[in-house]
């Protein structure tokens, strides 16, 4: 099958395109055909060998494999199989651990893949898996946003950032986020009530006294936004690697969303999506071969939405 790997972690210049030997459904699994992939920040520390920092060296045996969520159809069947046929559409998230997705098919356990709404496309499918999953623990489950209190959301234009601004407006709170000023629209009509121009605008002079941070981006802007937060408050992180930041104030909870797999939170995707709650991001796509350009707009952090690669 035609997949995108690497021989050895390093830059954009490192990743190939070829054959990798197709997978085989184990008891409880199915193959998939993939139709499409998504692009994660994560692709990109996986390029470069590492698990949630460049500190933690991976242990991956060579080729290694790109890619995290898809969409799909079930090719084959292993023993033991049943809430499945061959010819279903279905979409999901890999287990943790793996990496696989930029591939024509792909082997997971039935158990944590969903079928795929006749409503949404598989490229559209895919934009939500791994977005809504992170979105809706971060969101829901890790911080327990509440309606009446307020969040700030870093980095409001990005695929899990676009998914909790809106899943935190249907909660009943109100949403701050930051965004450059080409994205100002885009994150006020999902649904921000303030927005900040991080160009321009520090936004601790801006914000305070918020209930929640949700930080997708990392670095100096996860250790500030301690500030913003009123006593009391939480903070989760997405984007400072496997552990959240230490808080530096005894009245602050740092916490880091544990994103787990399972068929319910997809489930619970595919209801927010249908009931109106939340709608797809936009969607910038690539064929399967052009993987590395998608790659290099991503680690860039400056788009808009989900990076989709078209697999066939």
């Amino acid at each position: 099958m035609k997949a995108i790997y690497v021989n050895q972690y390093g830059g954009l210049d490192a990743l190939r395109f070829g054959d990798l030997p197709a997978p085989v459904a184990r008891e409880g699994e199915v193959v998939v055909d993939i139709h499409a992939a998504s692009v994660n920040g994560a692709d990109v520390k996986v390029r470069e060998g590492a698990t949630g920092s460049t500190s933690t060296p991976r242990t991956d045996t060579f080729p290694c494999g790109f890619g995290r969520d898809f969409s799909g159809v079930v090719a084959s069947l292993g023993a033991g199989v049943r809430d499945f046929q061959i010819g279903d559409a279905v979409f999901g998230v890999l287990a943790p651990g793996r990496d696989a997705t930029y591939a024509e098919q792909v082997a997971e356990k039935a158990s944590i893949l969903c079928p795929k709404p006749s409503g949404l496309s598989h490229i559209e499918a895919t934009a939500l898996a791994l977005t809504g999953l992170t979105a809706i623990v971060s969101i829901e489950e890790t911080l327990k946003l509440k309606a009446g209190e307020t969040i700030l959301i870093h980095g409001g234009a990005g695929g899990v950032a676009s998914f909790a601004i809106q899943l935190a407006k249907h909660i009943g709170a109100t949403v701050f986020t930051t965004a450059s000023a080409a994205n100002h629209a885009y994150v006020r009509d999902l649904g921000a009530d303030h927005v900040i121009d991080y160009n321009k605008d520090d936004f601790t002079k801006v914000v305070t006294g918020v209930d929640a941070v949700f930080d997708t981006v990392g670095g100096d802007v996860a250790q500030r936004s301690f500030a913003v937060v009123r006593s009391g408050g939480r903070a989760a992180f997405i984007g400072s690697g496997p552990s959240a930041p230490p808080s530096p104030r005894d009245d602050v909870r740092s916490l880091r969303p544990a994103v787990g797999r399972d068929r319910p939170h997809l489930e619970r995707i595919v209801h927010l999506h249908a009931s109106g709650v939340v709608r797809i991001p936009e969607i910038r796509v690539f064929p399967l071969a052009e993987a590395a350009e998608a790659q290099r707009i991503s680690q860039s952090r400056h788009f808009r939405g989900k990076l989709v690669l078209k697999v066939r």
